[in-house]
């Protein structure tokens, strides 16, 4: 049952057993999906596409105008997967004609003051803490873990099953399963803490841990060390996922900690 004290653009599609507190306002071209829950205060602005089962807490805003300057009103969407919750003053820019969407996976945690922006692709069971900002065009992969406080510059992209500390700035993109700190930040180990929750075998982790020990501990460039672990590591996805994307990254990788 919605409020009556809630507004619902007539053109808004809404499914089943949804609830819409009171002060809630939902904009034309918005869709929400099956039992989701609009708490009081939040504003659902035209482009939101809200799935199932999702939470949106007071004060959120989903698909706000981006604060981009070549930005012309053009359409475009703010697209929220199942199960996902986004707490108190939640912020979720919709797309520009760059990409035409930001996208927020299923089953993801954003905890208050969480800002996410235009053109972002967040994977799935992906958790960010409080008053961590996500800029424009950055890619999260599956199962990241970002701390509170983080400031994530433009364009980069973070691995899947990586751990970022609490206050960092990242500038450069985080290769999967490890985790960093630090300023500048930088490699500090395989998260295999996290990847012992998620099912990985020891020896998978052990792997992981021989190749990140090639990248970030040996005296060698990033190119030596890559040529090293394509020829004479075994192949694995694990393996693979990382070398696709180190190989792929335009920012560049973060380095390793020396200490200083």
């Amino acid at each position: 049952m919605n409020h009556d004290l809630a507004y619902i653009h007539p053109e808004a599609k809404i499914g089943k057993n949804v609830k819409i507190e009171a002060f809630a306002w939902i904009d034309k071209n918005v869709e929400i999906g099956d039992g989701t829950w609009i708490g009081p205060n939040a504003t659902i602005m035209e482009g939101a596409r809200i799935g199932t089962n999702c939470k949106v807490f007071p004060g959120a805003v989903v698909s706000g105008i981006p604060p981009d300057l070549k930005f012309k009103g053009e359409e475009t969407t703010a697209e929220i997967g199942d199960n996902t919750i986004l707490r108190e003053c939640v912020t979720v820019n919709r797309g520009t004609a760059s990409k035409g969407k930001t996208i927020v996976g299923n089953n993801c945690l954003l905890m208050a003051y969480v800002h996410v922006g235009h053109d972002c692709v967040l994977g799935n069971n992906i958790i960010i803490s409080n008053s961590t900002n996500v800029a424009g065009e950055i890619i999260i992969d599956d199962f990241a873990i970002i701390s509170g406080d983080v400031q994530i510059h433009q364009f980069v992209h973070i691995g899947g099953h990586v751990m970022i500390s609490g206050g960092s700035l990242v500038r450069k993109d985080i290769p999967p399963y490890i985790t960093v700190a630090h300023e500048p930040v930088s490699y500090v180990s395989v998260n295999s803490v996290g990847l012992r929750r998620r099912g990985f075998s020891n020896e998978t982790i052990a792997q992981i841990q021989d190749i990140y020990r090639e990248i970030f501990v040996k005296e060698q460039n990033v190119t030596q060390a890559l040529n090293y672990i394509e020829t004479e590591l075994n192949q694995s996805p694990e393996r693979d996922y990382i070398l696709d994307f180190i190989k792929t990254s335009e920012r560049g990788i973060v380095r390793g900690y020396n200490g200083a």
